[in-house]
């Protein structure tokens, strides 16, 4: 055999030597699994921020869900060969080369969320168990009724924003001057929520610390709500009523999964070509002046648009030739977000019922 036919022969031989010993490094496999982790996520946030803009065009939302991801790493191996000759075809030197190097072929499948199950859960208004997981959870309380209700005792929060853009202004000043009033009492730790427990059933409650009786922001709470005086706690009933029996209790009127949406696709900021084509509703106050959304969602929530794609946006989506996004330094429409991504989960997900997650004894 000559010089040049065994270096063809060596090269053959070590292809499958060099495959048997390659293996996939576990550390590149995690680096692709956090990407796709990164790259969902992003999918799923302007997703959702797609179907806010959508609401505010009167145009139909639409919800695909990862249903899976796979990935499947392929092996290539290649050898090469190369030789210089003096005369007589003598192989002078000879350079054999083999290298092995893999290919990935992820593939993720999409299921569009739709039929009666999911449309129930996505009309359906966001119950009460699931404000007091927000809440012990860590959420402000504010925000939770900002962004859940539009009605508690009859005070409004903008209740008629909760479906296509109204005509007429809405009421809200009173409700963001109780709720935060709430919120003050919670950063004092003066208040609890919870459940108290009557037989087998929890009944859920707000529960006031004894402190707390002539703390100012209590007392204008209880007159907003116009609540009875001196009471330990407060009874949390749903419903649409004014306020219950003999004022000892407060009515959470709540938003569905696409009231809050559509309540939020309100502060969308829209280009003056749309508005002049109206494309959108423009809402009114009394004296017939425009009416500016952005006084509702004020320290909740806010969708910039742009004609140019933002650099410093934390979420983005395109959509009718603009980009709407929000912007990354906006820390209150960014948790805002975040708190309508988790009631999506919990609203439009196969789940079982919120369990108590705080148990407050009777008569304390």
């Amino acid at each position: 055999m000559d010089h040049t036919a065994s270096l063809r022969l060596l090269a053959t031989l070590l292809l499958p030597l060099l495959a048997a010993c390659t293996h996939i490094d576990p550390e590149r496999i995690q680096a692709n699994s956090n990407d796709y982790n990164i790259a969902i996520q992003h999918t799923s946030e302007e997703q959702l921020l797609l179907n806010l803009v959508r609401l505010k065009y009167r145009d139909t939302p639409f919800f695909l869900e990862v249903n899976s991801v796979t990935s499947q790493f392929k092996l290539n191996n290649s050898a090469s060969l190369s030789a210089s000759f003096k005369a007589r075809k003598i192989p002078e030197s000879g350079i054999i080369g083999a290298s092995v190097n893999y290919t990935e072929q992820p593939t993720v499948s999409y299921t569009p969320l739709h039929g009666d199950d999911f449309v129930q859960r996505l009309l359906s208004p966001v119950p009460i168990d699931t404000l007091l997981l927000l809440y012990n959870s860590g959420w402000s309380i504010e925000r939770v009724l900002r962004l859940c209700v539009q009605r508690m005792n009859g005070i409004s929060n903008a209740a008629s924003a909760s479906g296509p853009t109204p005509v007429q202004a809405p009421e809200y000043r009173r409700f963001i001057e109780l709720s935060r009033h709430l919120r003050a009492l919670q950063e004092k730790g003066l208040i609890d929520m919870g459940y108290i427990v009557d037989g087998e059933r929890g009944i859920p409650v707000l529960r006031l610390i004894h402190v707390a009786r002539d703390d100012k922001d209590l007392l204008a709470l209880i007159k907003i709500l116009k609540l009875q005086p001196g009471q330990e706690q407060y009874h949390l009933s749903a419903g649409s009523a004014s306020r219950p029996v003999q004022n000892t209790g407060i009515v959470l009127n709540t938003r569905s999964l696409l009231g809050i949406m559509s309540f939020l696709s309100q502060t969308v900021a829209v280009s003056l070509a749309d508005e002049q084509a109206g494309r959108i509703t423009l809402t009114r106050t009394a004296d017939g002046s425009r009416f500016d959304w952005s006084e509702v969602g004020k320290g909740l929530f806010r969708i910039h648009s742009s004609t140019s794609k933002p650099r410093n946006a934390a979420i983005r989506t395109y959509y009718r030739g603009q980009w709407f996004y929000i912007g990354d330094s906006d820390l209150d429409s960014k948790s805002t977000f975040s708190l309508l991504a988790q009631l999506f989960s919990l609203q439009s997900g196969k789940h079982e019922s919120a369990a108590p997650v705080l148990t407050l004894p009777v008569g304390q």
